[in-house]
């Protein structure tokens, strides 16, 4: 990602409703944190939602004082609608939001945004519920947050680990992609953006966080966690008819498939270039299965990095296990049009083989993508 010094790199919105008690400390703090922590161009907007007391002051008096910070005030209330509009507003590469509670330990947003400002990822999340997190909180909010979570894994089959942690980010043309596509404007605005970037088979980073409860919340519990049933609900109901949006995944899959085919092609012309060399020495079957073998351990490592665009060692051995049982799939597809041929024909030509193998490979490769997108590199969520 090019970066312009001369502009802010990550514009980190702070949505807000009658926050006049916790407003002023809050971005003070987070400005603060920023001007010494953050070695990026920054931008802190105020997403006032509505409020009715001295909140929208406060944020008018803190975007005159502060050079990096902007106010911005809607006449409607919601979470969902003020990431929205603000975000839409924004031209910063790096979009991002906290909870002005700031319950989430600030040191880890350099960590949340650093993939996206790389282009390793295209979203980030905190998690509270990752090996590595820090949390304090009340038995009641610990059960509620395990609970929907458990029940998000369970009805819509996510890979992510904390739909609700109030500390997340995403690059701008990801989110010009799909913030039109969410239609909650309020609570679920988070979790269903998660779901359709994970349906669209993008790469969602996540951040264990040290993250401190707010005992002076003023989130309606019962109210938010009905308006997250029917939201659960509507997207399940979505998922099971097909109607779930699928422009960002269409855009996705494209240059996604070409990487996986020119892989492809050069696997399948090594494939069989090895079998005719061993061939002659350990028979047909026999130099099939090692020449699968080997150029299936090539094959998933190179689509690990290129088709896929997992780096780094984290999975790279399970990735590999998962690649070996693709490559099982194949090897019986192969094997078992080379067994039908030699029962119909047991005289043919090895040019007749490499026909028969050309056509055996080009079903698997098929298979092979549809399982490597779905089970072997899911991108849902990239820890």
């Amino acid at each position: 990602m090019a970066l312009d010094s001369r502009e802010p790199v990550l514009d980190l919105v702070v949505p807000v409703f009658n926050e006049e008690a916790d407003l002023e400390r809050s971005v003070r703090t987070l400005h603060a944190h920023l001007r010494t922590g953050f070695p990026y161009p920054f931008r802190i907007t105020v997403a006032d939602n509505a409020s009715t007391d001295a909140t929208p002051r406060i944020a008018a008096r803190l975007a005159h004082e502060l050079p990096e910070t902007r106010w911005l005030r809607l006449e409607e209330k919601g979470r969902g609608r003020a990431l929205r509009a603000a975000w839409s507003q924004s031209s910063a590469p790096v979009l991002a939001y906290v909870d002005v509670d700031l319950s989430t330990e600030l040191a880890a947003l350099l960590p949340l945004v650093a993939p996206l400002i790389s282009g390793h990822s295209d979203l980030a999340i905190g998690t509270r519920l990752a090996p590595g997190s820090r949390v304090v909180r009340g038995p009641r909010r610990e059960f509620l947050s395990r609970g929907y979570n458990t029940l998000l894994r369970s009805t819509l089959a996510v890979g992510f680990s904390d739909a609700q942690c109030g500390f997340k980010a995403v690059r701008r043309e990801v989110a010009e992609r799909l913030v039109p596509l969410v239609r909650d404007e309020e609570w679920f605005f988070d979790t269903e953006l998660l779901v359709i970037a994970e349906r669209a088979g993008l790469r969602i980073h996540e951040v264990p966080v040290d993250w401190v409860d707010d005992p002076d919340s003023r989130v309606d519990i019962r109210a938010t966690v009905l308006a997250d049933l029917r939201g659960i609900a509507r997207i399940g109901t979505a998922l099971a008819r097909g109607t779930l949006p699928s422009d960002a995944a269409r855009q996705r899959l494209l240059p996604q498939l070409l990487r996986f085919g020119l892989v492809g092609a050069v696997s399948t012309v090594a494939h069989l270039l090895l079998y005719a060399a061993l061939r002659p020495a350990i028979g047909a079957q026999a130099a099939n299965a090692l020449a699968l073998l080997v150029c299936a351990v090539a094959n998933t490592a190179a689509n690990r990095r290129f088709a896929f665009g997992v780096r780094g060692r984290d999975g790279a051995l399970r990735h590999q296990a998962r690649g070996l049982l693709v490559f099982a799939l194949g090897l019986t597809l192969t094997a078992g049009a080379l067994a039908a041929l030699h029962l119909m024909a047991p005289d043919a030509a090895p040019r007749t083989e490499l026909a028969v193998l050309v056509a055996a490979n080009l079903t698997a490769t098929l298979l092979r993508f549809l399982l490597l997108r779905a089970w072997v590199f899911r991108t849902g969520a990239a820890r």
